[in-house]
């Protein structure tokens, strides 16, 4: 595999990984607040998607790899919200 092909795999990983954390989660958490419900919603999927993004800011944290820890932090945060909007709106 030659070095461009490296570099152009690694950008395509982070920007679509930040899509994710910039587009995808803040409209689901945009939909839950606007239903005020989030049925249909898989709490094993975002409790353990909180767990590995909590894990990997960690691991860049440790590695002094802000390019790790800011991204997967985003994730911390969006994943987070919509964990908060399962309690919530649960109790409801």
């Amino acid at each position: 595999m030659t070095l461009e092909t490296i570099i152009v795999i690694g950008i395509l990983t982070t920007v679509f990984s930040l899509l994710t954390k910039l587009i995808g989660f803040p409209d689901q958490i945009k939909k839950n607040y606007e239903r005020k419900s989030t049925e249909g919603i898989s709490l094993w999927f975002f409790l353990l998607s909180f767990i590995s993004y909590a894990l990997w800011t960690a691991h860049g944290i440790l590695q002094n790899d802000w390019v790790v820890y800011l991204g997967q932090g985003l994730g911390v945060i969006t994943t987070g919200a919509i964990l908060t909007q399962i309690w919530i709106y649960k109790r409801k």
